[in-house]
């Protein structure tokens, strides 16, 4: 037990741990990195090991503390009470009155986006104020044990006019406590939060190191893991709980329906695959977008390359090998720069289908 079983991410992992050693911890952390990369479970770790009654460096997993804050490990049925707790009606002043928040031990917060409701959650989740509200007020207690840590998973979704609140906690930090921001990107961050935290950036898992993780974790047959940490872009998380048969149907479907845009036939067919794609998908638009730039990365490496040096969707390889051999280069790279023009309007909350219908339009080659 303790940070040697985190996998990949030493230089992090000795950077954190030289901080608990020092008796110098940084107020304010940000993890960045893909999703399933391990951001979450190292700020877990930490706050276990900022709180452990038997070691300075790193945690025991077997003191009252450490048991109490683990029992963060799995978040859904805390994150499930806690909205049950709070009423499956509740609307916005109730939201507001009662912010959701994640506590198994009195000095260690996990703050989510919140789906304000647990049946119906909204499309969109994000860090509410009074989440950021509580957690101002909560940053200058004195902790029971030795260090207040809170931890705010999807940081990136607070609104910007809602982040000068805690703005105020890093420009003033309190000297016993530690705010862990987590995000995919730091750019999704307003820059002064930014300037006033120490970063890390979470490289990916070597795809062996994950086959290794899994040959561990699941019953998966040699051929699956492989496959599983090839999709997962250097992601343990992601390889662990991909559904490689679904998987491969939903990247399969995008090939499809980029082959049939670049084609420009039966534009009835590719906006009703749009609809399908921004709307009954299980997978998350923004995860979609990942899929079509990596597909897309494979497309233009294919039609230079005869054989990949490392392919993103290898179980595709010969459909991929026989789109690349229509298009051009050019053809890929503005498709690329008009994919990251659709993704910047959807910040601005543009209707995701007719986006994609206009981005589909954009893509023939007719």
């Amino acid at each position: 037990m303790g940070f040697d079983e985190f996998l990949g991410n030493g230089r992090v992992v000795g950077a954190l741990r030289g901080m608990l050693r020092r008796g110098r911890m940084s107020s304010g952390l940000l993890f960045t990195g893909p999703r399933g990369i391990g951001k979450f479970t190292l700020a877990r770790m930490f706050a276990e090991a900022a709180n452990c009654l038997q070691l300075t460096d790193d945690f025991c997993g077997k003191c009252g503390n450490c048991v109490r804050i683990a029992r963060l490990s799995d978040p859904a049925p805390l994150i499930e009470r806690g909205l049950a707790e709070r009423g499956e009606s509740a609307d916005a002043a109730t939201v507001e009155r009662s912010p959701l928040i994640i506590e198994t031990h009195p000095d260690v917060w996990l703050l989510v986006p919140d789906p304000v409701r647990l049946r119906n959650p909204v499309a969109r989740p994000v860090l509410r104020v009074s989440q950021l509200r509580a957690v101002q007020r909560a940053a200058y207690f004195l902790p029971q044990a030795r260090r207040r840590v809170f931890i705010l998973d999807g940081a990136d979704t607070m609104r910007w006019n809602d982040a000068d609140v805690f703005l105020k906690i890093l420009e003033e930090p309190p000297e016993t406590a530690t705010l862990i921001l987590l995000a995919e990107s730091p750019d999704s961050l307003l820059p002064t939060i930014r300037s006033r935290c120490l970063q890390f950036h979470f490289a990916p898992v070597p795809v062996a190191s994950i086959e290794e993780f899994l040959s561990q974790r699941t019953t998966a047959k040699a051929r699956d893991r492989k496959l599983a940490a090839e999709l997962s872009g250097g992601s343990p998380g992601v390889a662990e709980t991909i559904d490689l048969a679904e998987s491969a149907r939903l990247r399969r479907s995008l090939l499809t329906w980029i082959e049939k845009a670049i084609k420009g036939e039966s534009y009835a067919d590719i906006f009703a695959a749009s609809a399908q794609i921004s709307k009954q998908e299980k997978e998350s638009f923004e995860n979609i977008l990942g899929l079509l730039y990596s597909l897309l990365t494979d497309i233009l490496e294919s039609s230079q390359s005869s054989k990949l040096s490392a392919s993103r969707n290898p179980d595709l390889s010969p459909e991929i090998g026989s789109l690349a051999k229509q298009i051009r280069w050019e053809w890929v790279v503005e498709a690329v720069g008009k994919l990251d023009q659709l993704e910047s309007r959807l910040r601005r909350n543009i209707n995701r289908q007719l986006g994609l219908d206009a981005y589909a339009g954009s893509l023939s080659m007719r």
